[in-house]
């Protein structure tokens, strides 16, 4: 069994649409620490965090509420560090740029390990833009592009262990700009959208990428935003983009991390639980949270929503 420790970080700077502050605490009220302690695991929850000090940001700024951001980095990546060290760090979102904290903190301690990191990344959108390319200004879409250590995150944390491109894997792409796919294609980032998910299966290319982790005695960060779901079964995220991973493609995925027992980090992310309709958002992160650390088919509560 697991030491698991909860982190709430309630960030709501990496874009303009409000609400993604609220999410730690919806995850707490949907029932995680029971979820998880039921399966047997320690559970330890650290409570929310703040920005570290940082200058005031200038409303109308070309880039929404950086200096915030950049706060929020400098947080995480201390408290991702210390908690990788621990235990198993979930890290409660939260908009997505969350993530460039959380796993540039736990990029750290693998490196202090000895050991490769990798990020499996869950998403309708690769995050590879830089601070220089996004046209929105919205953070929340820069994560990879920093973790990765491409250049124009001045004033974020430096970074003393970047993650290597073909250590990170994205499945569920469906939303990906010109600029972006042009700067994708020229990575060794592992990619796979949504209509190969349909042609071929989400096991095959998720299967490929855990043994490679397994080969390089890696450790695994899993970042796992509420878009990668269809919004049909997952409304509560400002970024809606049809034609997302189903309810069981979404728990597939989290019992075959279960089963690899590589997975060490992990983040719930872009949860706006003012755009959820009676919690059925938040409580389907927190049942594939479940699946990801250990409860199986037949232990699945049935919901009711009516």
């Amino acid at each position: 069994m697991a030491n698991i420790i909860l982190i709430g970080a309630p960030v709501d700077s990496g874009k303009r649409r409000a609400g993604c502050l609220m999410g730690p605490d919806a995850y707490r009220t949907a029932g995680l620490t029971r979820a998880l302690g039921d399966l047997g695991h320690k559970v330890q929850d650290w409570g929310n965090l703040t920005p570290a000090s940082h200058q005031a940001d200038t409303p109308g700024d070309r880039i929404h509420a950086l200096n915030e951001t950049i706060g929020w980095t400098h947080r995480l990546v201390r408290v991702a560090q210390d908690a990788a060290a621990t235990g198993v760090p979930i890290f409660l979102g939260g908009d997505h740029s969350m993530s460039l904290g959380s796993v540039a903190g736990v990029a750290r301690h693998a490196a202090s390990l000895g050991r490769p990191q990798f990020v499996l990344w869950l998403d309708a959108h690769s995050d590879f833009h830089t601070p220089a390319t996004t046209e929105s200004g919205n953070l929340h879409g820069t994560p990879v592009a920093y973790v990765t250590g491409q250049p124009g995150f001045a004033g974020f944390p430096e970074l003393s262990a970047p993650v290597p491109q073909d250590q990170v894997c994205m499945i569920g792409l469906r939303s990906v700009d010109a600029g972006e796919r042009a700067m994708l294609e020229g990575t060794a980032i592992h990619r796979h959208d949504m209509r190969e998910i349909d042609e071929t299966g989400i096991a095959r290319p998720l299967s490929a990428f855990l043994e490679r982790v397994r080969a390089a005695n890696g450790v695994l960060h899993v970042s796992l935003d509420v878009d990668f779901l269809d919004p049909g079964i997952a409304p509560a995220v400002g970024t809606t983009v049809p034609g997302g991973a189903t309810i069981r493609e979404g728990h597939l995925v989290m019992e075959m991390l279960h089963d690899s027992g590589l997975l060490t980090s992990m983040d719930l992310v872009e949860l706006n639980p003012f755009l959820d309709e009676r919690g059925r958002t938040a409580q389907l992160m927190v049942d594939l949270c479940a699946s990801a650390l250990g409860r199986r088919v037949f232990d699945r509560p049935t919901r009711a929503y009516a």
